[in-house]
């Protein structure tokens, strides 16, 4: 099959299309023809070598966590699935490799496709969807009438997670540029920043719930001082926890830098007693089967910018590192 690697880690270097070796298919695997898969910025990160103290892929991999395709093949303890089901996962890690033309997928990691979608836009939503999902409902519990900021509310996980915090009832402000205030309006935004002309910190009070998504240090330390006594701060850039070092069962060494680099914002967070939390999204193909019936009762809209080609992976994956993206980007594999 064809398939688009990461040869070595490396900012520079760019995923190259080969050759590889189909995947086989365990007791509890699927294999799916894959016809569409996301991009996301993870798949850069992951390509640069930022997550291989925690993540060690060991080179050569084919790179890719999104995908939506057809069931081809089940192993012989699957229950849930049959060949010909139309299919969308957030692949496990350790298991990625959606930038390709076939992947082997444990079942509970799969939830069929929504019936309302195109393959290409169902490959949109799995990593952002669950992502938006463990962070508003899952660690956040947000209630109806909360306030919740989600920063950069034009980008992937911005616009999912706008919409999905509307639906359980928040008042929700965001931060994007000007050319975006009418998608994110339309998402259901109540309170729009325009982060190049305004200071959100100015206009934010005793928020509930911020979900930050900003690596400038400046920015978490002003998204701490909008929330109110008791708010919770969740972080999909990190700085990571000793929570997190802990739940992936990291050697000593590596718990301390962790613990040490989460220093600052985590004793920033208790003086002001706010729950700073890092979350690192994980495959769950349950909260995926919950996110479909909120795609096909027309709740929740994919949002997609670009379809690109195969062929054109690392066009579509450069396209997604400029940040001017709205909403998702995603390649057509068949």
């Amino acid at each position: 099959m064809k398939a688009f690697i990461v040869k070595k880690y490396s900012k520079k270097e760019k995923l190259q299309l080969t050759d590889w070796i189909e995947p086989t298919v365990n007791e509890n695997d699927v294999l799916v023809e894959i016809h569409s898969a996301g991009i996301n910025l993870l798949d850069s990160l992951i390509r640069n070598g930022e997550f291989k103290l925690f993540l060690p892929y060991k080179p050569p991999f084919v790179n890719g966590h999104d995908m939506a395709g057809i069931i081809k093949k089940v192993g012989s303890k699957v229950s849930k699935f049959k060949v010909g089901d139309e299919v969308y996962s957030r692949v496990s890690d350790h298991r990625i490799g959606t930038f390709a033309e076939y992947i082997s997928v444990h079942e509970k990691d799969v939830a069929l496709k929504p019936k309302n979608l195109s393959m290409e836009e169902a490959s949109s939503i799995p990593l952002v969807g669950l992502t938006s999902w463990q962070a508003l409902i899952e660690i956040g519990k947000v209630k109806k009438g909360q306030k919740v900021f989600i920063q950069a509310g034009s980008g992937g996980v911005g616009t999912f997670a706008i919409q999905l915090a509307k639906h359980l009832g928040a008042f929700v402000a965001t931060t994007t540029s000007s050319r975006n205030i009418d998608l994110v309006k339309s998402l259901g935004a109540d309170l729009i920043i325009d982060y190049k002309t305004e200071d959100f910190e100015t206009k934010l009070k005793d928020y509930d719930l911020v979900l930050h998504s900003n690596r400038d240090s400046k920015i978490l330390e002003k998204s701490l001082r909008v929330l109110k006594s008791g708010g919770q701060l969740i972080s999909l850039v990190g700085p990571p926890t000793p929570e997190f070092a802990a739940k992936l069962g990291l050697p000593w060494a590596l718990k301390m830098v962790i613990k040490l680099l989460s220093y600052s914002a985590r004793s920033k967070a208790k003086k002001q007693n706010i729950s700073f939390k890092f979350l690192f999204m994980r495959a769950e193909g349950t909260q995926l089967n919950e996110i479909t019936k909120l795609i096909e009762a027309g709740i929740i809209k994919p949002v997609v910018d670009k379809i690109f080609p195969f062929e054109q992976t690392n066009e579509a994956l450069s396209y997604v590192e400029t940040g001017r993206s709205k909403g998702k980007v995603v390649i057509k594999v068949k």
